[in-house]
Formats: structure tokens, sequence, C-alpha cells
């Protein structure tokens, strides 16, 4: 009996329905997903302490609680430096409220001076453009802060899930080699311990680079913005730097807001060209110099495939899909790379190479 081929048509039909299956089940299982996304990429951040502590003779169970305690530790010193900063700002708030009034009032008397619009009819457009939105808002205010309580509960019960399964991931690490071990029987044993240990490398490489990236081009934001007597440059400088888990675009939504503290508390506008021009300069910097020196080859993932990744991430599951795109498509890109028939898809993820077609 002669083996029968599928034609074309009913293999790229099979392969349509099955994504939208399953992108249909990311996206009910979002909840639960992301949590545990993100904690088995912490895992893989974290384990070389583990690893430490176990060649300090310590158990298996110890070290991973000393681990995730050490990692607990610095996360909530983060958050407490960053909640300091958000509160000091909000502080300012009052002092912007009024600087605001008065950048207002000058814009109105500029558009009533150059189009001959008066001040009344400037304010009608904009109570008229703005009944929508403002309506809208009005209409559900009453169901809109139970919302926002019930939300900001469900996301700080999905987070709280992200430690646990850290340290199961990392107190049964080799369980879960093993599993893959007994799933690809039919391949080496090597070779499984080969591509985990790549994705492991580059995840790693990834997260490690992400951070010395982030501090590096927080200092360099810092020091233009102290330069240019901005406000809370410190927290300006690097808010911005930390919207690098968002490629290519998240410094430049980080930027916005300096932007604005500088139109509103400096008497000329050029102080926020200045700002602008500091952010594009790091940017700059950072997408030619920094990043590739820091990362290196090791996530080789093309410019097109990584905004592509990004805009699905966006769609799929918000910010947290754009901050776990990259590392995604870097470990799809891994194993496909270790899959035959999937090479050609593996290629086409990663930088093209001089000089080689």
């Amino acid at each position: 009996m002669k083996n029968y081929q599928f034609p074309f048509i009913a293999k790229f039909a099979f392969a349509l329905i099955s994504v939208t299956i399953l992108v249909y089940w990311l996206m009910v299982l979002q909840d639960i997903l992301v949590p545990f996304f993100i904690a088995t990429i912490f895992s893989m951040a974290i384990l070389p302490v583990a690893n430490w502590l176990e060649k300090k003779r310590l158990s298996r169970i110890l070290a991973s609680i000393l681990t995730l305690f050490l990692f607990i530790i610095i996360s909530v010193i983060i958050i407490y430096l960053a909640s300091t900063q958000i509160a000091d700002f909000g502080d300012m708030l009052p002092q912007l409220e009024q600087k605001f009034t008065l950048w207002f009032n000058q814009i109105q008397r500029w558009v009533q001076e150059n189009f001959n619009v008066g001040k009344r009819t400037q304010i009608a457009n904009l109570k008229k453009y703005g009944t929508g939105m403002l309506g809208t808002g009005l209409s559900t205010g009453g169901s809109f802060f139970t919302n926002a309580l019930s939300t900001t509960g469900n996301v700080l019960g999905d987070m709280s899930l992200i430690p646990i399964y850290m340290f199961f991931f990392l107190y049964y690490r080799d369980f879960f080699r093993t599993f893959f071990h007994k799933l690809f029987h039919q391949v080496s044993k090597k070779k499984v311990d080969e591509v985990l240990n790549r994705i492991y490398e580059v995840v790693r490489s990834y997260l490690t680079g992400l951070v010395t990236v982030t501090l590096i081009v927080g200092s360099l934001n810092t020091i233009g913005l102290l330069i240019l007597g901005i406000d809370y440059a410190v927290f300006f400088g690097f808010l911005a730097a930390f919207l690098l888990v968002i490629p290519f675009i998240g410094i430049l939504i980080g930027s916005i807001l300096p932007i604005i503290i500088a139109l509103i508390t400096k008497d000329s506008p050029m102080y926020a060209v200045g700002v602008a021009g500091v952010f594009v300069f790091v940017q700059f910097l950072e997408g030619n110099f920094i990043t590739p020196y820091v990362v290196g080859s090791k996530v080789s993932i093309n410019g097109l495939v990584a905004i592509i990744a990004l805009l699905l991430g966006s769609a799929l599951w918000g910010i947290a899909g754009m901050a776990l795109s990259l590392p995604t498509i870097a470990i799809l890109k891994v194993i496909f790379d270790a899959v035959p028939d999937l090479k050609p898809y593996g290629y086409i993820l990663g930088e093209p190479v001089r000089g080689k077609k």
C-alpha cells in the first residue's frame, strides 16, 4: 500500500485550523498562562543562584527557597523605590496643574490671534468632541471603580502565583528534564539536553542583557535629563529604560511624559525639544551599539519578525504579551533549528548572515 500524501491545500487548512484553536485557548487561558510563562522565564534567570547554593552543599529544597527569597527581596526593593518616586511625583501634581492651566491659556490666545477663533468657541469645540468619551465615562461611572478594583484584585491574585510556580520549576527541574527525555524518546538524550540548555542560555542571555542595557540606558537618560534640569530625572530616565521590555517603541513611549513635563514646567519649549533629542540619541545608541554589544548574537531575531511578534503579543495578551514576545520567539527559534523539518522557519526568524545566500 502506497503512502498517501495530503495535498498542500489540505495541509495548509489543517495548520490554519490548528493555529486558530491554539490562539483561542491562549486567549481563554490568559490569566493562567501569563503568570506561568513569566515564572518560567524568571526561573531560568535565577537558576544559576540555585545551582551555586547547591554546590555549597545545601539541599535542593533549601537552595530553591533561599533563591526565591532573594528574588522576592530584590523585587520588593525595586517596587518600593518605584512607588516612592511615583508618590513624590504625585505631590507635584498641583504645581503641574497650575502650569498646565497657564500653558493652556497661552495656547488659547495664540489660536485666537492667528486663527480668529474665540476662547468660547475653542472650549465649545473641545466639549463637543469630548462629549462622547465623557458621556461614556459618566454613564458607566457607577461600575467603573468596581471593575477597576475587581481587575486589580484579579491581577494581584494571578501574579501571586508566580513565586509558587518558580519554586516548583527550581525544585523539580531534573524531573521536568526527565519528562522531556521520555516525551522525545526517539531522540537521543544528548540532543534533548542540548536543546534544553540552548533554550536556557538564550533566555538567560536575553534577561541578563536586558537588565544590563536597562541600567546603561537609564543612566544615560538620567544624565541627559539632569543636564536639562528636568524634575524627577531619575524616575523618568529609568522608566523609559524599563520600557525596553517592549521592543523598539518602549523607550519612545517612556519619553512622552518627560516631554510633557518639560513643556509644562519650563518657560521655553526648547527644553521639550532637548528631552526628545536626549531620548532619540539614547535610542540610537541602544539600538546600534549598546544592545548589540551586550546581548551580541545570542538572541538573534531579525527586526521584521520582532515587530510582528510585538504586535501579535499585544493583540493576544496586551502589555504582558509584548514583554514576552521576544523571549518566546527566541525559544521557538531554538526549537525550530533543532528539528530538521522546521529549520526553514528557524532560519526566517533569525538575522540574515551577511555574505551568504
